[in-house]
């Protein structure tokens, strides 16, 4: 058996530590061939390899990004790319195809499946954490507690200095990263894309909080995050990637003016970007990295295609491709709840 494994779309911690033990349970279990598909959906096309062996994934475990790189490529943009990647695969022997990734990724691997039976497993990755059929995608809790930290650092210049804090975090469509971070550090108000907002109910709830003598506050906002009365997100550029994705950001920033214009107190705003996305992996997502990579090697032994390994509880189940990237997964209203407890 030969297998080809490739990570595509935006890097995400947790990725080496899935290549680590798709490698190793590969071989050491059962004798097969692993090669690594470098930049994404673009390796398959243009014939980049490199073979992986147990010696090649040593030490992966701690280290964040893909020793593959990444792209985001879509071969559905380009003409003629799907059969290529068909024709590249029976060319290069391959028996099974593992790809990691997020919808866009996974969403690639759905139609490839479905319309050229390409032999395809999914691993789900991105710290967005919107992925549909999964608790957990890996990623998602080193993002958590990377803004976690950052936002615990900026309470104490807060309340220095008497000032309210806007901290914009990565979530286009679901503010999970948002929610959890913003619970986890205490901060006074979370604004995520599942719940428009109003930017003078905004401010009524830090105006609470300061009658109360509390002089500083702390906003988290995810980048995808809309004001009730214009619905329209904020644009850091307006070219689309080839998956339809246009660059988000800077809700952060005037968000912030907003908030000083209307209520006269010193507002700064701090964006986090990439910096979520970096690093090494939290204990959490090494292990469940692992558990995907373990599962997705089972899942091609058992002659399971077609399917994505998922976090259901706490077992790793198999779903369908299909159904995994046919919705995403936003933030649920119990949860939006419980961080509205704390607003203010």
């Amino acid at each position: 058996m030969h297998i080809g494994i490739l990570t595509g779309g935006g890097d995400c911690p947790g990725l080496n530590a899935a290549i680590r033990a798709v490698v190793r349970h590969a071989i050491d279990t059962y004798g097969y061939r692993v090669t690594g598909i470098l930049n994404g959906w673009s390796g398959l096309i243009e014939n980049l390899y490199r073979p992986l062996g147990v010696d090649t994934v040593s030490g992966l475990l701690t280290k964040g990004g893909t020793i593959l790189g990444t792209s985001r490529t879509n071969p559905f943009k380009l003409k003629g790319a799907p059969q290529k990647i068909v024709d590249n695969f029976k060319k290069e022997k391959f028996d099974a195809l593992i790809a990691i990734g997020g919808e866009d990724t996974l969403g690639v691997a759905t139609r490839l499946y479905d319309e050229y039976n390409l032999p395809v497993v999914g691993i789900p990755k991105t710290i967005d954490n919107d992925i549909a059929g999964t608790d957990y995608t890996f990623g998602f809790y080193t993002a958590v507690s990377i803004a976690t930290e950052a936002i615990d650092r900026l309470q104490s210049t807060a309340e220095s200095h008497h000032r309210i804090m806007v901290v914009e975090v990565m979530g286009r469509h679901a503010g999970w990263i948002a929610t959890y971070s913003g619970l986890a550090s205490g901060a006074d108000l979370i604004l995520i894309p599942e719940e428009p907002f109003d930017i003078e109910e905004v401010c009524a709830i830090l105006r609470k909080r300061h009658k109360r003598g509390r002089d500083f506050s702390i906003v988290v906002v995810a980048e995808g995050a809309v004001p009730k009365d214009t619905k329209q997100r904020v644009l850091k550029d307006y070219k689309v990637d080839d998956f339809g994705h246009v660059c988000l950001g800077g809700i952060g920033s005037i968000l912030a003016e907003e908030i000083q214009k209307r209520m006269d107190i010193q507002t700064r705003y701090v964006i986090l970007g990439y910096i979520q996305r970096g690093g090494t992996p939290v204990p959490f997502d090494r292990i469940l990295a692992s558990r995907y990579g373990f599962g997705a090697v089972k899942l091609i032994a058992e002659g399971e295609f077609g399917k994505m390994v998922a976090l259901q509880g706490n077992k790793i189940v198999p779903v369908e491709l299909k159904e995994a990237t046919t919705r995403l997964k936003t933030v649920s209203k119990e949860i939006y709840e419980l961080a509205k407890v704390f607003f203010g």
